[in-house]
């Protein structure tokens, strides 16, 4: 049924233009160039475009447009959006080869443009892994060197792709979404017919996640771009562009201007500062108790432990007496002695120093001044085990049988 519903969301999902705005058309020598009356396509002899079709997973031959920037340092793969092809696309994409100083590949998912098959979320994963693979086979791109850029559905792919991807330089997502579903109604469980779950990949993405997205946005409302941004591990300065909406942000200057000290950013982190601010990251959360566990939990403190040593502090196995721990918070679940302000007459008697709780170590003195040879918590309240004073087989203070 999950699936049913998910190729029926997919035909609702996908709009490309018909008839496409290209055709391609095999050169001479055996290359591909591109025939287009819609936009400006560059001359077959213009070494700067390299036309591509390259094969997927699904067996689907997808378009793919090179552009090549002789100082480029990086390479944006792009991800374009629904109702759009690479005819549409090309002048956008010499604007941003130019203005970034970056090689970029854009391509067309199944069932768009000229590339063969019929589009659908999984094929749509199936043709981002492929044009990377054409990346590093053929152009000789790692990962350090690629910027994901995923704009409205083209989101889901780059996701997907950089939850995949730990060494990625970073990733652009304009005007992206939460998921399928709740573009169109607000939701806030994901189902299992729901598609590009975006929400729940975000937090995988390792690399600078830079979120741009139109406030005035009718298609996508801005907050799902402002959930994306909040989700993120590591988020970039987002650009909310005032006024803007689904189609129209690349004519606002804050677009170009903000791409470009993104793109700069990126260019001058290297990988030693890069590995540098990861380390920094994993030291302030270490600060957090993380020796503590409880059983399967990852911290019983709530804040940071003063102690240098945690594992000294909180140690839990099902409940803890958490002795001697004066700077450490605590949670419900671990059961902690001797860590609070001193209590008094519990059970009518005094409390042990700095007892947390009445049902920690706050019972009944033994009576009997040695009732047992070894008292088993000289240090807390307890006087001693001895289970006759317990049944009240012991005599009291006053030398009278307690019943």
């Amino acid at each position: 049924m999950g699936c049913m519903v998910s190729s029926l969301a997919s035909k609702f999902a996908f709009f490309p233009p018909s008839p496409p705005t290209y055709q391609l058309k095999k050169c001479d020598d055996g290359k591909l160039t591109v025939v287009s009356t819609a936009s400006p396509i560059p001359h077959p002899d213009d070494n700067s475009l390299d036309v591509l079709l390259v094969d997927t997973k699904h067996g689907n031959k997808i378009v793919a447009f090179y552009l090549k920037n002789p100082y480029a340092r990086l390479t944006l793969l792009y991800s374009h959006g629904n109702a759009a092809d690479l005819g549409q696309l090309y002048d956008l994409f010499v604007q941003l080869k130019v203005n970034l100083r970056v090689n970029l590949m854009g391509y067309d998912y199944s069932g768009y443009g000229a590339s063969t098959g019929k589009p659908s979320e999984s094929s749509t994963y199936a043709d981002i892994e492929a044009i990377y693979e054409c990346l590093e086979t053929e152009y000789g791109v790692g990962q350090e060197d690629v910027i994901l850029y995923g704009q409205s559905v083209g989101s889901g792919p780059t996701l997907h792709l950089a939850s995949k991807l730990p060494r990625l330089r970073g990733v652009v997502l304009h005007s992206g979404i939460l998921s399928g579903l709740r573009v169109l109604c607000h939701v806030k469980f994901s189902f299992c017919f729901d598609i590009y779950k975006n929400i729940n990949k975000i937090k995988k993405v390792k690399c600078p996640v830079l979120v741009i997205h139109g406030t005035e946005d009718d298609v996508v409302n801005w907050l799902h771009g402002n959930r994306l941004w909040k989700m993120a591990r590591e988020s970039y300065e987002p650009l909310w562009i005032k006024g803007g909406g689904h189609c129209n942000l690349e004519l606002y200057p804050d677009y170009i201007r903000h791409l470009c000290k993104f793109i700069q950013e990126m260019e001058n982190m290297t990988t030693g500062k890069r590995l540098k601010k990861i380390r920094q990251s994993l030291n302030s959360k270490s600060n957090t108790c993380s020796a503590c566990t409880c059983r399967g939990i990852t911290s019983c403190c709530s804040c940071k432990c003063k102690l240098p040593k945690c594992s000294n502090c909180c140690s839990c196995i099902n409940f803890s007496l958490s002795i001697n721990c004066p700077d450490c918070c605590w949670k419900p679940n671990c059961f902690k002695c001797c860590c609070l302000p001193k209590l008094t007459n519990c059970f009518g008697s005094t409390c042990c120093t700095k007892c947390s709780r009445p049902s920690c170590c706050c019972v009944p003195k033994c009576s009997l001044p040695c009732c047992y040879p070894t008292c088993s918590r000289p240090s807390c309240c307890i006087s001693c085990f001895c289970w006759q004073c317990f049944m009240g087989k012991h005599s009291g203070r006053n030398g009278k049988q307690r019943g």
